[in-house]
């Protein structure tokens, strides 16, 4: 579904940069039954995205890339508690790719002391611009200076899964994207092998609708922000988003409808 990174704009959530309270996530969640809900629920939506297009296999070293974003955050949160909850053995990294050079704040001190809470390994990887970098970095250079950053890290520390938190809307948002202004029914790839199979991009999220995301941040408390990329609201992406938005109790049928159509037409690419 996915021919080259390039073709796909927005691919990366806006790392966020405003920073909530930072309240442990593991000591001081919402009620236990409540979280538990959410956590089940969320994991079956998890599981079925795995469990379809081998996501994670016995063995496997996952490199998470949290940006510091909700959905990252969740992604990472949820990887971890479902360790303890599935038959294979795998081990998680945490990637966060500081944006600082970029002219954003630095989030390490935020989400260091998260992540050891998590006791999951972890790494904090520079953004790294050239010389025809120029400030503000564009949609397109920002994702792929991340992109970059991330997949060098993962390769370096002994990965072979690359895990993003791109969620079911982010995938119906990509699909309008590409039709309309690219002229291809395209949609994110729940997996996609990179350098001869060496690094497996993988989105276990892709199933699991951003709203429900939402609320089992808000119920764990994540140590997230608010601020948004500086072109969060005139992209082309936020233009499908508010579209989306406004179709009010229709967008779980359009959202599902661009998913199938997507994965036929990529399917009958394949053929």
């Amino acid at each position: 579904m996915e021919q080259d990174e390039s073709a796909l704009p927005d691919m990366n959530p806006a790392p966020l940069t405003t920073v909530r309270d930072g309240v442990d996530p593991i000591s001081q969640p919402c009620a236990p039954r409540e979280l538990d809900r959410l956590t089940f629920f969320a994991l079956k939506s998890v599981n079925r995205a795995i469990y379809e297009f081998e996501m994670i296999r016995d063995g496997d070293r996952v490199a998470v890339a949290v940006s510091g974003g909700k959905d990252s955050c969740a992604l990472l949160y949820l990887l971890r508690a479902r360790q303890s909850r599935v038959a294979e053995r795998y081990q998680l990294v945490a990637l966060h790719v500081q944006m600082h050079p970029a002219g954003l704040p630095d989030l390490r001190p935020v989400l260091e002391p998260w992540f050891v809470r998590l006791d999951v390994e972890y790494a904090f990887v520079p953004l790294e611009l050239n010389a025809r970098d120029r400030l503000p970095l564009s949609c397109q250079r920002c994702a792929w200076n991340r992109r970059k950053a991330l997949f060098l890290q993962a390769h370096a520390l002994g990965c072979n899964k690359l895990a993003l938190a791109h969620h079911a809307d982010d995938a119906a948002e990509t699909a309008l994207l590409n039709l309309l202004f690219a002229g291809r029914l395209q949609t994110l790839s729940p997996r996609l092998d990179f350098f001869a199979g060496t690094i497996t991009l993988i989105r276990p999220l892709i199933y699991l609708e951003e709203s429900r995301l939402s609320r089992l941040a808000r119920a764990l408390r994540f140590p997230y922000s608010d601020f948004t990329c500086p072109n969060a609201d005139t992209s082309r992406r936020a233009w499908i988003r508010r579209w989306l938005a406004d179709a009010g109790c229709n967008r779980r049928q359009i959202r599902a409808n661009l998913w199938r159509a997507a994965m036929r037409s990529a399917h009958r690419s394949v053929e």
